[in-house]
C-alpha cells in the first residue's frame, strides 16, 4: 500500500475505534455493565481481576484493545510491512482515536450546554408571554 492510501487508512480507522471505544465507557446502552466493570475494578480482591474489570471502564485502556482488533480485521501497517508496521500503526490509531473522543467530548459539552441555554430563554419567553 503507497503512503498517500496509508494516510488516507490513519484518518479513517480511528473513526469506528473511537465510536466503539465510547459507545463501550459512556452511553447508557452499556451503562449495567459499565457499573458493574466499576464496582469490580474497587473491589476485586486480586490486583489481575481488578485491572482486567477497569479496562472496561477507561476510554484510553479500552482503545487500546479495540485497535488491536481492528488491526486483526484489517491489517493495517503504516510505513513498514512488518510486525513494526503494526506498532507504529497501532500506537498513531490509538493516538488519533483518543483525540478524536477528546473533541467528541467537548462538542457534545458544547450542545449540551447551548440546549440548556435555549430551554432556559424559552423559559424566560414563557414566564414574560402577557395574560400570565
Amino acid at each position: 500500500m503507497d503512503i498517500a492510501w496509508q494516510l488516507i487508512y490513519m484518518m479513517i480507522l480511528p473513526i469506528p475505534i473511537a465510536c466503539i471505544t465510547w459507545t463501550f465507557t459512556h452511553e447508557e446502552i452499556f451503562r449495567a455493565w459499565r457499573e458493574v466493570c466499576i464496582f469490580k475494578s474497587k473491589n476485586c480482591k486480586r490486583l489481575i481481576e481488578r485491572k482486567f474489570f477497569y479496562v472496561f471502564t477507561c476510554e484510553y485502556c479500552f482503545s487500546h484493545y479495540v485497535t488491536i482488533c481492528a488491526l486483526i480485521i484489517t491489517r493495517y501497517t503504516l510505513l513498514l510491512s512488518d510486525w513494526r508496521g503494526y506498532i507504529v500503526s497501532g500506537f498513531t490509531l490509538v493516538w488519533l482515536a483518543n483525540i478524536y473522543m477528546s473533541l467528541y467530548a467537548r462538542i457534545r459539552v458544547d450542545i449540551k450546554a447551548e440546549q440548556e441555554e435555549i430551554r432556559l430563554k424559552e423559559e424566560r419567553m414563557k414566564n414574560k408571554e402577557p395574560g400570565k
